[in-house]
């Protein structure tokens, strides 16, 4: 049985629903020394110098100092400058002047350039500030050939002890080079101090499936082969690669996006019940679905590549890069066997979205007339959109008002907008930093799972099929329509999301 070694913590006290911070009741969280990796990189700028701003402001982590480091020769002053303006230009919640002098203090810089001795002495005048019964986050916020690095400046700067590592994917880029990142890290931590992110399980629509799934008697009875005709992830992209085109192109889509994303939000909507909503017991579970996981073969999958992507500096012309991927899986399981599940990702493409779609098995229509219009909109779905405002919805269909038994495709929905609790919702990168500082696993990735994963992608990526071409601003190449024949793809939608009414 796995130990469990309580630390000594702070109470931090929430205010009242309605006030700035989120959550009712005390809650014990240790102080915190963050030690941010790669803080002048795009990650940090965009999400998480403006998400711990928040976190802090807002009450909901306890008290916490942060050491920056980066290859940019800074001193305090300039990178306050510098995390004020990520702050200011990407933060979704204004910080008062008092809050940002509170946020600004907390505050100090290290170049990696320094050595494992300047990180250290930074990490003990933070500790210091904060008392005793310190913990430390380490994140990093850095390529994945530059983790090791990382993590062996923590090694000599004596810095493994109280602490826990956030590492960002891809986590290897395949199966053998997995195993030996998991080995080199574990020589150094624990697995329980390793925390590998996947920013989609941080998202309110992702956990919603769960409560979704197991609270409602309505939808945990059918919520198998026997009801459910497919299933649908679907993740296209707007963006272009910017300066990522040097890094994309030794990765991809499968391993940027599915094996870390969309194959993780499969197991959410794929697993079987937990025997308790505990980090363990929902790990355990989603390892099972990667386990049964059948081998993904090229035959059951379209690459595809955007038109001018060759054009990109530090790519190669001849490149065989995927920016796009589509591919049909399937689970080896009793709940789920039969039922093709249906993923696809791309960059430069129609529309920017983020949805899960369960299309559930046809009613029989003899009693309706053959121009009823029954089944003409194809099945029920259940769809999940994975935007920050997590919607829900509900298709089916409905009686059109009138003489005679005419019937349209109707739906119910739902969006978190609509509740008194909007703003509640914690970005996924916010409420993946606290679960890490609480030591809750439950939203990341174990190495088990992530081996699991390459494992079964190994067919695919010893023998992928040729990219095709797509033009920018489509839905990818023509050939993922016979991918998912005879059924459609759920994007793009006939019908829209309802905004919330002012």
């Amino acid at each position: 049985m796995q130990s469990v070694v309580n630390y000594p913590a702070q109470t931090v006290a929430y205010p009242a629903p309605g006030a700035t911070p989120y959550r009712s009741g005390p809650e014990t969280i240790a102080p915190h020394v963050v030690v941010l990796f790669g803080a002048t990189g795009d990650l940090a700028r965009r999400k998480l110098l403006p998400g711990l701003a928040h976190l802090a402001a807002s009450a909901l982590a306890p008290q916490v100092q942060v050491v920056a480091s980066s290859l940019e020769q800074h001193d305090d002053e300039e990178f306050r400058r510098f995390a004020r303006q990520a702050v200011e230009e990407y933060g979704k919640h204004k910080l008062t002047a008092e809050q940002w002098d509170a946020f600004a203090a907390t505050l100090r810089y290290v170049p990696s350039g320094a050595g494992p001795e300047a990180l250290s002495a930074a990490v003990a005048a933070a500790e210091e500030e904060l008392g005793e019964d310190v913990r430390r986050l380490h994140y990093l916020s850095v390529p994945p050939k530059a983790a090791l690095d990382v993590i062996s400046m923590l090694r000599d700067a004596k810095l493994v002890e109280r602490s826990r590592v956030v590492m960002e994917k891809p986590f290897g880029t395949d199966l053998a080079s997995a195993v030996s990142l998991n080995a080199q890290v574990h020589e150094t931590f624990q697995e329980s101090q390793i925390f590998r992110i996947d920013h989609f399980l941080g998202k309110e629509a992702a956990q919603n499936v769960l409560a979704l799934r197991f609270a409602n008697g309505l939808f945990e009875p059918i919520w198998n082969r026997n009801f459910i005709d497919h299933i649908q992830i679907d993740v296209p992209e707007t963006l272009g690669l910017d300066r990522r085109a040097d890094f994309y192109e030794s990765t991809g889509a499968y391993k940027d996006m599915v094996v870390t994303h969309l194959f993780q939000v499969m197991a959410f909507v794929a697993m079987e019940p937990p025997t308790a909503l505990e980090p363990r017991s929902i790990s355990e579970e989603k390892n099972k679905v990667f386990r049964s996981l059948l081998p993904v073969l090229p035959s059951h999958v379209i690459r595809g590549q955007f038109s001018g992507y060759r054009d990109l500096e530090g790519v190669a012309r001849d490149s065989d890069t995927e920016t796009f991927i589509a591919l049909h899986v399937q689970l080896d399981n009793w709940r789920w066997a039969g039922v093709p599940f249906y993923l696809r990702t791309g960059k430069r493409m129609a529309e920017g979205q983020r949805i899960i779609s369960i299309a559930f098995k046809e009613a029989p229509r003899t009693m309706f007339p053959p121009d009823s219009g029954v089944g003409s909109a194809g099945p029920d779905h259940l769809t999940f959109d994975l935007a920050d405002e997590s919607k829900v919805s509900l298709s089916y269909y409905g009686k059109r008002p009138g003489p005679g038994m005419k019937l349209d495709k109707l739906s119910m929905q739902f969006s978190t907008q609509e509740t008194e609790h909007a703003g509640d919702v914690l970005e996924a990168y916010e409420r993946l930093i606290l679960d890490a500082m609480r030591g809750d696993h439950t939203l990341f990735t174990t190495a088990d799972g992530i081996e699991s994963l390459w494992e079964r992608s190994m067919p695919l990526l010893d023998n992928p099929p040729p990219v095709k071409p797509y033009p920018p601003g489509s839905w990818g190449p023509n050939a993922v329509h016979q991918l998912i024949a005879p059924h459609a793809w759920r994007l793009p939608f006939e019908r829209s999301w309802r905004e919330k009414k002012q």
